[in-house]
């Protein structure tokens, strides 16, 4: 029990204790200067033992008779006296007790010290994520699924039940509490070396940037995953140093601007997320008028992103007051009216147009305007903006060509950042390149490997790769092409292609098997089952590295006593 639970035990309970001393004391103290008479009928005093044992047993109601004589009748007098008194003193203990119980400060109390309990216990890598909703849950189940364990702070009490009955395995501790608090922060472990991230993903950009500057100044080495929903916003959490700024509508309107120039970078991105696997359909986004429904934020990004590449846009707004940030140019225009109707949608060119994009924050209106659009022009190629998770299937079956999920998006951009920092980081340099290079890696994976390759990070240290280190640390040369090298027969390749390398401030994107290795150098590779199960053998155990690097196979000591 902590020092302030103990401390609000003492607060409730004072005034019982009290009124309990001294009904006992009163008691006591009666029964001590009452004559009472032995059994040779000589007067008799209690002592203070047998005075407070009586007594004890008697407020208790359990009434053991009298001792350790017979009482006289003043005596008897005094004692109904006491027991009524005593009684009703206990009364008032139990009941103050009860209601102490039910006290939410206490309860309250009880909870975070059971809370930092859990924290205090926990040995491995954990993240915390502040706030619990559709799309946390999915962070926390990904995380746990690579035993990365989680904490939450929610400051509402309704979603801290909604967590408790989802019945986490391993078990998530949650704190019902002020997020924006250093010292709730600090309760959730944001200090302690195995805390590798943060998740903040509120709505709120000031109370967003509020919990990165703190928990910045708490662990100036904790990865920060934030939200901004302005450029702003999102400038200003680079700038205090966070490491992933997860804006959704940038998000959305860079996978729809790389679309265009490079679909097969999209379909390596939905790979990684593990959403698709290389065979998938491309989308095709072909050249020609798009109309866009809504200049909210969302169509504020898209505007910014597709005017760049020459193509004729024209926006359906409804409400004028968010064409504040508009700037006309030669390739858009916009007109003001409900997107979802008919004349409007004439007017601004459906029968001449090749896409249509619904980016409103309505998910009901966004499946209207498309349903209206297709009548209209059947041909079109609709894109959705899907704003909540549980409209998936209504989105499915709505045959829309192509749909955008921010949430989906948050979750996997957050838990690739978080968990498979090296891939985060391919995805990163990945959207730079073209589509030839896209295309080209595409195809040596699906050749070299399959549609759905695994992804294995090592990093050449003394934890990750003990051997492979050792071996560097004696001044020898190694090259990337030993972690190739099928363990079965050392003259075979195994299913393999290096996607990147990190060197210091350097990165190498699909690097040369003949590349010599260094210290500490982070390396991602695409693989199937058998060539990962091989490369871990290689990098950490002895009589395997030492064939795949001499073809021979190691004596052991036994081997050698033998011999």
């Amino acid at each position: 029990m902590s020092n302030s639970t103990l401390w609000i035990v003492l607060l409730r309970m004072r005034m019982p204790f009290i009124v309990i001393i001294v009904t006992y004391t009163i008691a006591i103290t009666g029964l001590l200067l009452i004559d009472g008479v032995d059994d040779k009928g000589n007067v008799y005093h209690m002592s203070i033992f047998d005075a407070y044992y009586f007594i004890t047993y008697t407020a208790t109601t359990i009434g053991f008779g009298e001792t350790p004589y017979a009482f006289t009748y003043p005596q008897r007098m005094w004692v109904s006296f006491s027991i009524y008194l005593t009684v009703l003193g206990w009364f008032y203990g139990i009941g103050t007790l009860v209601s102490l119980l039910q006290d939410k400060v206490l309860l309250e109390e009880l909870r975070r010290n059971k809370f930092r309990r859990n924290v205090k216990d926990i040995r491995q890598s954990f993240i915390i994520v502040l706030g619990y909703n559709n799309i946390t849950s999915e962070i926390i189940k990904k995380a746990l699924s690579y035993d990365i364990k989680t904490v939450v702070i929610e400051s509402d009490e309704s979603r801290v039940n909604d967590l408790l009955l989802e019945n986490f395995t391993p078990y998530v501790p949650v704190l019902l509490s002020d997020v924006s608090s250093p010292k709730v922060l600090e309760e959730a472990g944001i200090e302690k070396s195995n805390c590798k991230g943060l998740v903040c993903l509120f709505n709120d950009d000031k109370l967003n940037l509020k919990i990165a500057v703190m928990a910045k100044l708490l662990n100036r080495n904790i990865k920060l995953v934030v939200k901004a929903t302005t450029m702003n916003q999102g400038e200003n959490l680079e700038d205090i140093g966070v490491d992933i700024v997860a804006n959704p509508f940038s998000i959305i309107s860079k996978e729809i601007d790389v679309a265009f120039k490079a679909p097969n970078i999209l379909k390596l991105e939905k790979w990684i997320y593990k959403l698709d696997n290389l065979n998938a359909h491309t989308p095709n986004f072909p050249i020609g008028r798009y109309i866009i429904c809504g200049f909210g934020r969302m169509g504020n990004y898209l505007h910014n992103r597709l005017s760049d590449n020459n193509i004729e846009l024209v926006f359906i707004e409804i409400d004028e007051k968010k064409l504040v940030n508009y700037k006309e140019d030669s390739v858009s225009k916009i007109i003001i009216g409900d997107a979802d109707d008919k004349k409007i949608l004439t007017k601004a060119g459906i029968l001449e147009s090749v896409a249509i994009i619904a980016a409103t924050n309505d998910d009901t209106t966004n499946l209207s305007i498309l349903s209206s659009a297709k009548k209209l022009n059947p041909k079109i190629i609709t894109i959705a903006r899907e704003n909540e998770l549980g409209y998936i299937s209504m989105f499915q079956n709505s045959r829309i060509d192509h749909v955008f999920l921010p949430a989906n998006i948050l979750i996997n951009k957050t838990t690739n950042a978080l968990i498979n920092p090296l891939s985060d980081m391919f995805i990163q340099e990945m959207i730079t390149k073209d589509e030839a290079w896209a295309s080209s890696l595409v195809k040596r994976l699906t050749q070299t490997i399959d549609e759905s390759p695994l992804l294995e990070s090592i990093e050449i240290d003394n934890y990750d790769a003990p051997e492979i280190y050792k071996h560097l640390d004696n001044g020898e040369e190694l090259k990337l092409k030993i972690f190739r090298t099928s363990l079965h027969n050392r003259e075979l390749n195994n299913n393999v292609v290096p996607l990147a390398l990190i060197r210091g401030d350097e990165k190498y994107l699909i690097p040369d098997w003949d590349m010599p290795l260094e210290k500490n150098d982070k390396i991602l590779f695409a693989c199937d089952k058998y060539a990962r199960d091989d490369m871990q053998h290689i990098a950490q155990n002895i009589y395997e590295f030492y064939y795949a690097y001499s073809g021979k196979e190691k004596r052991t000591i036994l081997r050698r006593i033998l011999k």
